[in-house]
């Protein structure tokens, strides 16, 4: 059994039992599923400042932490303890193209090259990390809501704004991943 936990999981299998979360979350208390409101909640019940978007009842939302705080214990048991042995597999295609950019090491989930301290105090880690957070934050307030709320939630109870938002969402990663994403690289 731990073997096929192991495993990468095909997107048949994977993406239903994501997309289960959403009802299951709704038959469990009318709840909603969404990660960046999580960070919203936290700086309510940390923060004791007086500032408006902050004064509400976060104590209703707790689940929802201990929802995110579920998905970050098990990153770490999965990162440690469910790791698979044959290493990641990349297409030969897509080994080429980066390895133009210099990115040759595919030992763990995400390319040694770009997610390391070391690289992390470079120009191209320092436009990653905080362009990249900065539009992740931006784009999740912005939109009311992260790619999880409006893609699965939304999505799955027939909401118009999070069709829009997932359209612009798609876009918005096309153009990162085949226009902007190889000018930041080079550099």
């Amino acid at each position: 059994m731990l073997d096929l936990i192991k495993q990468p999981w095909p997107w048949y299998i994977a993406g239903p039992l994501i997309g289960l979360t959403v009802p299951a979350l709704l038959i469990a208390g009318n709840k909603s599923f969404g990660i960046s409101s999580s960070l919203r909640h936290a700086c309510a019940a940390c923060l004791p400042a007086k500032v408006p978007f902050f004064q509400y009842e976060w104590k209703k939302e707790t689940w929802n932490l201990v929802f995110v705080l579920g998905i970050f214990l098990g990153g770490v048991i999965a990162s440690n303890f469910l790791v698979n042995p044959n290493g990641i597999q990349v297409t030969e295609n897509l080994t080429k193209e980066l390895a133009g950019y210099g990115i040759t090491d595919f030992s763990s989930q995400v390319p040694v090259d770009i997610v390391s301290w070391e690289s992390l105090l470079t120009l191209r880690g320092i436009i990653m990390l905080v362009g990249g957070g900065f539009l992740v934050g931006f784009g999740a307030r912005y939109a009311g809501g992260c790619t999880s709320g409006h893609s699965i939630t939304g999505l799955s109870t027939w909401q118009w704004p999070s069709l829009v938002a997932t359209i612009c969402f798609m876009i918005g990663g096309f153009i990162m991943a085949n226009w902007i994403l190889p000018v930041i690289l080079s550099l």
